[in-house]
């Protein structure tokens, strides 16, 4: 009796054992955008960590950091980053469940016990032992692990956007942090020509060449600019804990940022980079989340196919001491559920995606004119700020200083000058700041950077590929 139900047992677990297999979860990850590609990003282990790990170690930058560095200590420390990369892990383990087959089924029935007569006891006992199992047709196991699959792929869509959002928070706050040096800096400056000049009021006041109420105007300045120093020093050490966040740092001990601020690059056309914005993995994972929506489709069909039961084993009739095979076949009657309410979702579902892959293309056109038209005016603000506003303040606060101390004009004339000057100062570096936030946003709408694209010009240059 054993042998015939393990023979058949063995016929059942070949059946099975194709959903034991290892799932493939290599091509969960995306592939980079160029736009810092470069750089090593955190990917967890396949083999999840047998404990819960609250923090990791990171060895902070010291001294004077660039942006580079930053760049590269964010991808891979970034707590969020870091917690969006076991989203795809996960992803990968539903895959890996998807993946398998319904177990077999062991069921042993015991009959005629317990009665009366020749049925008291056990005597006339017939036992049966058997073994099921469910038979999924329609390809119901390969549709299902394919929409696992690309449910993967699109949490590795995710990711990338998630570490193209890094990126560019890590530029937003680098650049925020050497605007708010290069305005220290100014405000240093505006404190030592402040003092400057009041030693040239005082020494014009005690000459009797100027009355004592320009020295209290001239204090009153110096009092100013020094609380804007102090201010400027707050404003710092604010920012730099900022930037630190950004690696999941509390207490940054770097002294501070290395990077030019006034480096421009020319801006390609707007044509030229709205014909980049399929690279931007928001828009990308479309493809992907279609189909998947399609494969979804095609497995709510699959299971309106009912699915038989195949059973089979022995049975022993203990008052003859006789065994028998027994078999049979389950099948579920289709009469009310046909998955159709399931089917008609699917439908919706995928009909519902188009219309959100055009809402998103089309948004994400207007995000990078938006952006572009950021860029182009902060782009054309400094240039003119450097080329013709800031020489012109520079000179008139240098020849309002100099006539000053010739007696041609009054105080009130170089202070009228001084804050003329230094808000263009100011005004410069905002616009700097500006171009390169600006500029961050366009190249996470396009994948890359801007400097890296090539102009219809250059192309003209070098002509088609031989």
């Amino acid at each position: 009796m054993l042998t015939k139900f393990w023979t058949f047992s063995a016929i059942l677990s070949v059946i099975a054992i194709s959903g034991c297999m290892d799932y493939d979860n290599d091509t969960s990850w995306s592939e980079p955008r160029p736009l810092g590609q470069d750089f090593s990003t955190f990917q967890p282990p396949q083999k999840p960590p047998t404990t819960v790990q609250y923090a990791h170690e990171v060895a902070e930058p010291n001294g004077v950091i660039t942006l580079r560095q930053v760049l590269a200590l964010a991808l891979v420390h970034n707590p969020e980053l870091r917690a969006f990369s076991w989203e795809v892990r996960a992803s990968e383990a539903r895959g890996l469940q998807a993946s398998l087959l319904p177990n077999p089924e062991i069921e042993v029935e015991v009959e005629e016990v317990g009665g009366t007569g020749e049925r008291s006891g056990f005597d006339g006992a017939q036992t049966t032992i058997q073994l099921g199992q469910l038979i999924e047709l329609a390809g119901k196991p390969s549709k299902r692990k394919r929409v696992a699959l690309l449910e993967s792929k699109l949490a590795g869509w995710d990711y990338e956007a998630k570490r193209l959002d890094v990126l560019t928070e890590v530029t937003h706050a680098f650049v925020k942090l050497l605007a708010t040096q290069e305005r220290l800096t100014l405000a240093d400056e505006l404190v030592q020509l402040s003092e400057q000049i009041l030693n040239t009021v005082t020494q014009r006041v005690e000459a009797g060449k100027d009355s004592p109420v320009e020295k209290t105007k001239a204090k009153v300045a110096l009092a100013s600019a020094r609380i804007e120093q102090k201010q400027a020093h707050q404003r710092l050490v604010s920012t730099r804990k900022q930037l630190a966040a950004i690696w999941g740092s509390i207490s940054p001990v770097f002294e501070g940022a290395s990077g030019q601020l006034d480096v421009t690059f020319p801006i390609p056309s707007e044509s030229e980079l709205m014909s980049l914005l399929a690279q931007n993995p928001d828009l990308a994972r479309w493809a992907v989340e279609m189909e998947r929506r399609r494969a979804a489709l095609e497995l709510e069909k699959a299971n309106a196919i009912t699915d038989p039961t195949i059973f089979g084993g022995t049975q022993r009739f203990k008052e003859t001491d006789d065994t028998a095979v027994v078999f049979g076949l389950s099948i579920p009657v289709p009469v009310f559920n046909r998955n159709q309410g399931n089917i008609l979702e699917a439908r919706y579902n995928l009909a519902k995606a188009r219309g959100q892959q055009r809402a998103v293309e089309a948004n994400l056109y207007a995000v990078l004119a938006d952006a572009y038209q950021a860029l182009s005016s902060a782009f054309i603000e400094a240039t003119d700020l450097k080329n013709e506003v800031l020489p012109g303040a520079q000179s008139a606060f240098d020849t309002a200083r100099q006539g000053y101390r010739e007696g041609k004009f009054d105080y009130l004339m170089v202070l009228d000058a001084q804050r003329t000057f230094f808000y263009a100062k100011a005004r410069y570096i905002e616009s700097l700041a500006a171009y390169h936030r600006a500029r961050a946003d366009v190249e996470r709408l396009i994948g890359q950077r801007i400097d890296t694209v090539k102009t219809i010009q250059e192309k003209q240059v070098k002509g088609p590929k031989q």
